[in-house]
C-alpha cells in the first residue's frame, strides 16, 4: 500500500457543484499545493483575454483597457497566495478588475467623463446609415451610445456571446438586473432603428 504523503486537497464545500468553481479547480488544487507561479500561468492563459475584454467594455478605451487589464493582472498575482476560496476565482478576479477600471474611471479627466449629457452628445453624433452600409457597425455605435450599464450587458452577451451568469459575474451583478438591462436595452435599440427607417429590426437582435 503506498504510504507516500498526498498532495491536500482544498475543503469541499457547497460550491463544489459551481460550474465556475469547477472550471478553476485545477487553479486551486496548485495553490492548495504551494504552486502558486504555475497556478499563476495557467490563470493568466485562462483569464487575460477575458479580463481584457472586462476592462475595454468598462472603459470603452482600448489603450487605457490594456493598461487596466495589466494592473489587474499584476493585482491577482500579487494577492493570489492569499486566495482564501470563498467566492468562485473567477469572481475573485473580475471583482479585482471591476476595481481596476472603477479606480481607472475615477481619474478620467471631466472632459472626458461618461456623463449622461457625453452619452447624449455621442448619440446625437452618430449618422444616418448608408443605403450599403455596414450594418454591424451600425448597430455596434447604437450600443456604445447606450447608457454604461446597458451598454456592457448589451456588448458582453450579444457581440461577445457570454452566457448570461458569466455577464452577471463579471459586472457583480445578479442575473434579474442584467436581464432587465438586456429587455430594456434591446427595446431602446429596436426603437432607435425603426427611427432611422430600417425595415424589419428584429433581423438585427434576435
Amino acid at each position: 500500500m503506498d504510504s507516500s504523503p498526498q498532495p491536500r486537497l482544498p475543503p469541499q464545500d457547497s460550491r463544489a457543484a459551481d460550474p465556475a468553481a469547477q472550471r478553476d479547480a485545477d487553479i486551486v488544487l496548485l495553490l492548495g499545493r504551494g504552486e502558486t507561479d504555475a497556478a499563476f500561468a495557467l490563470l493568466a492563459m485562462r483569464y487575460e483575454s477575458k479580463v481584457y475584454r472586462l476592462c475595454f467594455v468598462l472603459l470603452r478605451n482600448p489603450e487605457a483597457a490594456q493598461d487596466a487589464a495589466q494592473e489587474s493582472l499584476l493585482r491577482v498575482w500579487r494577492a493570489l497566495p492569499r486566495f482564501d476560496g470563498r467566492a468562485a476565482l473567477s469572481t475573485w478576479i473580475y471583482a479585482i478588475t471591476r476595481n481596476r477600471c472603477l479606480t481607472a474611471l475615477a481619474q478620467t479627466p471631466a472632459n472626458l467623463s461618461l456623463t449622461d449629457e457625453a452619452v447624449l452628445a455621442e448619440a446625437e453624433a452618430i449618422p444616418a446609415p448608408s443605403r450599403d452600409g455596414d450594418t454591424a457597425a451600425l448597430l455596434r455605435q447604437l450600443v456604445a451610445a447606450l447608457p454604461p450599464t446597458p451598454s456592457r450587458v448589451v456588448t458582453l452577451y450579444y457581440f461577445e456571446e457570454r452566457a448570461l451568469a458569466e455577464v452577471a459575474q463579471m459586472l457583480g451583478l445578479p442575473e434579474g438586473t442584467v436581464k432587465t438591462h438586456l429587455f430594456r436595452a434591446r427595446a431602446a435599440l429596436l426603437g432607435q432603428l425603426a427611427s432611422l427607417g430600417l425595415a424589419d429590426p428584429e433581423l438585427w437582435i434576435k
